[in-house]
């Protein structure tokens, strides 16, 4: 089934790099002095979110799209775990987002270090999503 292998692909790129952000890339700007984690932090984020959205959103529909071709639940669930990224990055993690852009780079400290530990754990919320959806993807495709 074509659409499902195309849904575990996006589902499989999201996950790789959800989890590369969760484990590679936040213990390495965790050992950044304040000022530069943030920075860099900034920089990532603006870079990472296009990518990431576009493939949730993606994903998510090709899942929907595997469900009413197929109605097997895997799909459908899978599917919104794709797309549960967004509600949850919108509701939960943005309050975060914006006190990290709003936080003075010349003044970073314990709070800005504060925020990006929350920014990690939350973010690791959709590394395990992404997951999620992939495991699900692969079952309704049959690879266990």
């Amino acid at each position: 089934m074509l659409i499902g292998l195309g849904a575990l692909i996006l589902a499989t790129l999201f996950a790789g790099a959800a989890l590369y952000i969760s484990l590679v890339e936040q213990p390495a700007r965790l050992s950044l002095p304040d000022e530069a984690a943030l920075t860099q932090w900034r920089t990532s984020y603006r870079r990472a979110l296009p990518i990431q959205a576009s493939l949730a959103v993606l994903g998510g529909i090709t899942g929907l799209s595997a469900w009413t071709a197929t109605t097997e639940w895997q799909w459908l669930s899978g599917g919104i775990a794709m797309l549960a990224n967004w509600p949850f990055t919108l509701l939960v993690i943005m309050p975060t987002n914006k006190a990290l852009f709003a936080a003075p780079l010349a003044g970073a400290g314990a709070e800005s270090r504060a925020l990006l530990l929350r920014w990690g754990r939350l973010h690791a919320i959709r590394s395990a999503l992404g997951t999620i959806a992939l495991l699900l993807f692969a079952c309704g495709l049959g690879l266990r």
